[in-house]
């Protein structure tokens, strides 16, 4: 399982790869089957951020979410709670089916 943190017009600091793969890492626990976890995180004009979380599962398309706001944290936050929602959902509809 490997977790990528990219940056797009963004220097990628250390304290923002430990927390976008500290987020990233609850996606696991959600389902068994993921291979890799990609963020990237991008610097929009007007001091606003865009954050992609693009997580690999297996027998599946890749699930997406993207968040957009003025803090990169919160932006990383949103996106994960999103795509952590996709997730989840697939999951149960495996379940009962």
């Amino acid at each position: 399982m490997r977790i990528d943190v990219v940056g797009k017009h963004l220097q990628i600091t250390d304290a923002i790869t430990q927390y976008a793969t500290t987020k990233a890492e609850k996606l696991l626990k959600f389902f068994d089957g993921t291979q890799q976890i990609t963020v990237v995180c991008e610097q929009l004009p007007h001091a606003k951020f865009a954050v992609e979380v693009r997580v690999d599962v297996v027998k599946h398309e890749d699930f997406i979410a993207h968040a957009e706001t003025e803090d990169l944290y919160s932006a990383i936050d949103l996106a994960v709670d999103k795509v952590g929602r996709q997730v989840r959902d697939f999951k149960e509809k495996l379940k009962t089916h």
